[in-house]
């Protein structure tokens, strides 16, 4: 499968979204951090009918808020089956699973990463999830690694100057 059908990016948080480190509060309040650039990227996938969802193991405020700013309306948070939640969301968004770019970094995406047209590893990820993507982005993830894996899929699909265009 090439990146040309690809109408669905399905996003892992921590490790992919953000560089994986959690800080904590004194108050135990999760706090994260997550790249304007990847935020940018996620605009234009959208701007460009590229539709955008999150499976997370994890649930946070900073997680919820963010993907509000961005208007990402799947989102599956605190999942422990994230292939369950694959399915529901290819239920409900009715996109064959063919037709679905998955960016992760750690065994606990491989499932889904298995299942979906085009697995993609962030630079840092675990080998065994590196072995099965058919891309790798140059960046690690939390430093811009799901703006890299956008680019790279609009570039096959209509060139990056097409879909800045089509953004702006």
């Amino acid at each position: 499968m090439t990146p040309m059908k690809i109408r669905l990016m399905v996003l892992d948080v921590d490790g992919v979204l953000t560089d994986g480190r959690l800080y904590y509060t004194d108050q135990g309040e999760t706090l994260k951090a997550f790249h304007v650039h990847d935020g940018l990227g996620i605009k234009v996938a959208q701007a460009n009918g590229i539709d955008i969802a999150v499976i997370s193991a994890r649930d946070s405020g900073p997680l919820v808020k963010r993907l509000d700013d961005l208007g990402v309306k799947h989102r599956y948070l605190g999942c422990k089956d994230k292939q369950q939640a694959f399915r529901e969301l290819l239920q409900a968004v009715q996109v064959p699973a063919e037709e679905v770019a998955y960016v992760g970094d750690d065994v606990i995406d491989l499932g889904v990463m298995r299942q979906v047209g085009f697995p993609i590893a962030v630079n840092n990820a675990q080998g065994m999830v590196k072995a099965i993507a058919r891309h790798r982005t140059q960046l690690n993830g939390g430093e811009g690694a799901v703006r890299e894996a956008i680019d790279f899929i609009l570039r096959q699909q209509m060139g990056l100057e097409k879909a800045y265009r089509n953004f702006m």
